[in-house]
C-alpha cells in the first residue's frame, strides 16, 4: 500500500487514482462476480493486452485492493480475488451501475 503521506488530499482523487482507469473498473467487475485466473480476465477483457492486464493486477494487488494466489502446477496458474478492502468497493459499484441504468433509460 501507498503511505498516507503520498495519498491525495482529495478523497475523490484518491478513489480515481486507485481505480479509475477504464481497465481497473472492467476489471474489478469482472472480479465481483468471482475469483479468475489471469487467462480467464485476458478472454473477458476484449482489448486489453497480457502487459497492461499485468500492470494493473500488480498495482491493485500492491494497493491491496485484489490479491494473487499461485498454485503450484505445471505450468503454474495464478487466481486473482478481492480482498475485503476490495468487497468494501461493491456499493459503489451498485451506486454507479444504477446511475448508469438510469442514464441508459432516459437517454435519447
Amino acid at each position: 500500500m501507498v503511505k498516507k503521506a503520498d495519498l491525495p488530499p482529495c478523497p475523490v482523487a484518491l478513489t480515481v487514482g486507485l481505480i479509475g482507469s477504464k481497465w481497473k473498473l472492467l476489471l474489478l467487475r469482472e472480479l465481483m462476480r468471482e475469483p479468475c485466473y489471469f487467462g480467464e480476465l485476458l478472454r473477458a477483457m476484449e482489448g486489453i493486452s497480457k502487459k497492461v492486464l499485468t500492470e494493473s493486477l500488480r498495482s491493485m494487488e500492491r494497493d491491496g485492493i485484489i490479491s494473487r494466489t499461485v498454485f503450484e502446477t505445471n505450468p503454474p496458474t495464478v487466481q486473482y480475488a478481492l480482498t475485503p478492502l476490495g468487497e468494501s468497493l461493491r456499493p459503489l459499484f451498485a451506486a454507479m451501475t444504477a446511475w448508469g441504468e438510469t442514464y441508459r433509460a432516459a437517454a435519447l
